[in-house]
Order: structure tokens, then C-alpha cells, then sequence
């Protein structure tokens, strides 16, 4: 499928995929972003990609970034190479990303991913309670 495609959306009407306010980019209720949150819209796997990540990263004086999300072994990936490529330290937590490429395969893409990410290395990776006890 590609970007505009005609799909069946979860709730079984037709739709077009990756397509700007519909179901597909909406944000999931549990993370509505509150009021003072910045905000960044992608279009393509990274989240760098023609978008205004980097410079608002710059300002604010980041460099240590935190990973979640899916799909690990494409957006997460993309995006964590080209925080690498722009002198980001990128940390992606294992256990707070997914991954439905291959999933039922004995080898996960994830788990490629992250092998990927830890050993070339493009970033650190590590789960989310060790990650909670480094911060505290």
C-alpha cells in the first residue's frame, strides 16, 4: 500500500492511508498531547524529514533522545539514524516501541532494528524501568 491508498479502517468504513486528519493520523486518546506540548507532524518515516524537529531541538538546548513508538525497524529506526546524523545521542526504549513488520516470524524486524541501533551504533538502547532508575 502507499500513501493515498484506499483501505478498510478499523472502524469498517473505506478510507485513504496516511492521509493528513484522517483515522490513521490521528493521535490516540491516551496520549493527547496537553496544551504547552510542541507539536511536530511528519510525512514521511523520519520524523527529521522536512519538518521543524531539528531546529526546535536546537533551541530548546537538546541533545539526549528519548525513542518510542512503532514501527521500530521503519519510523523508529529512520528517525533515531538521523538524530545520530545531527549529533543526537538517541535512546530508544525496547520495551515502549512495536514492530508488525515480520512479527510472526522467528526473528523479529524489531529485534534486527535494535541490533542495528546498539551495534553500529546509532544510538543506546535499553528498557523503561532502567531507563526510570538511571534518570532518578
Amino acid at each position: 500500500m502507499d500513501v493515498g491508498d484506499t483501505m478498510i479502517a478499523p472502524d469498517g468504513s473505506r478510507s485513504r492511508i496516511l492521509i493528513w486528519d484522517g483515522w490513521g493520523t490521528d493521535i490516540v486518546s491516551e496520549l493527547k498531547p496537553n496544551n504547552n506540548d510542541i507539536l511536530i507532524y511528519k510525512t514521511r518515516f523520519s520524523g527529521f524529514y522536512q519538518t521543524d524537529l531539528d531546529s526546535t531541538l536546537k533551541a530548546l538546548g537538546k541533545k539526549y533522545l528519548i525513542f518510542v513508538g512503532c514501527t521500530t525497524s521503519v519510523c523508529v529506526e529512520s528517525t533515531v539514524r538521523d538524530a545520530g546524523f545531527r549529533d543526537y545521542f538517541p535512546v530508544v526504549l525496547e520495551d515502549c516501541t512495536a514492530e508488525p513488520i515480520g512479527s510472526d516470524s522467528p526473528r523479529s524486524n524489531k529485534e534486527a532494528s535494535l541490533l542495528v541501533i546498539q551495534e553500529a551504533p546509532f544510538g543506546w538502547v535499553a528498557n523503561s524501568n532502567e531507563f526510570i532508575k538511571a534518570i532518578k
